[in-house]
């Protein structure tokens, strides 16, 4: 059976659009890091992109090979050059790296593999690394209802709240925690009102 992910982005628009998300270019810009990044779940590349051309050395990985391959065009069109990589996160060559900031943008994973998720990508940030978070929120659901193109799992157990956050990333200093309620214009499949959570931390062990 063909992997959702390869279906929704084997068409030739980016059904996701070709710039960065809002919230992690905000953060990007504010607070500026350097060095390595790693994007889980990054799907059709444009946060990769965008932070590759502001001078960072990115490393993407999705379980999508139409999302990379789709990525690689969008970078080539760029002129620059991510390494992104396909298939489960632990068999991957990035575990045996180790990074200044990590972003998970609406990276939302099945319950059975979460919570090992994150802590894995806690793991791998260096001391003082940054870590973005924005996805849907469990109170989004709601939204789903009136907007089908709202976009986020339908598995609420699958969406973020403040609580889950904490539990996850016991180990970062919190720079925001906040559930927002914004209107989101992302491509096809992000579009309309969504309730939000946005993280952003920074690793202090």
């Amino acid at each position: 059976m063909e992997n959702f992910w390869d279906t929704r982005f084997k068409q030739d628009a980016y059904v996701y659009g070709t710039l960065p998300n809002a919230f992690f270019k905000d953060t990007m810009d504010r607070y500026k890091p350097i060095g390595n990044l790693l994007l889980p779940a990054e799907g059709e590349g444009r946060n990769a992109v965008y932070a590759a051309k502001e001078g960072l050395n990115v490393y993407a990985f999705d379980t999508s090979i139409e999302g990379k391959n789709k990525a690689i065009k969008l970078a080539e069109r760029n002129h620059i050059t991510i390494n992104y990589e396909v298939g489960d996160f632990f068999k991957l060559k990035l575990i045996a790296m180790t990074f200044d900031a990590a972003a998970l943008i609406f990276a939302h994973f099945t319950t059975d593999i979460v919570s090992d998720y994150h802590k894995k990508i806690s793991d791998l940030l260096k001391p003082n690394g940054l870590l973005i978070l924005e996805g849907f929120s469990k109170n989004h659901i709601e939204f789903q209802k009136v907007n089908p193109n709202a976009g986020g799992p339908k598995n609420v157990e699958m969406l973020f709240s403040k609580e889950t956050i904490t539990r996850d990333f016991p180990n970062f200093e919190v720079l925001k925690l906040e559930e927002v309620e914004d209107t989101l214009n992302e491509g096809e499949f992000h579009k309309g009102k969504a309730k939000l959570i946005r993280f952003i931390g920074r690793k202090v062990v």
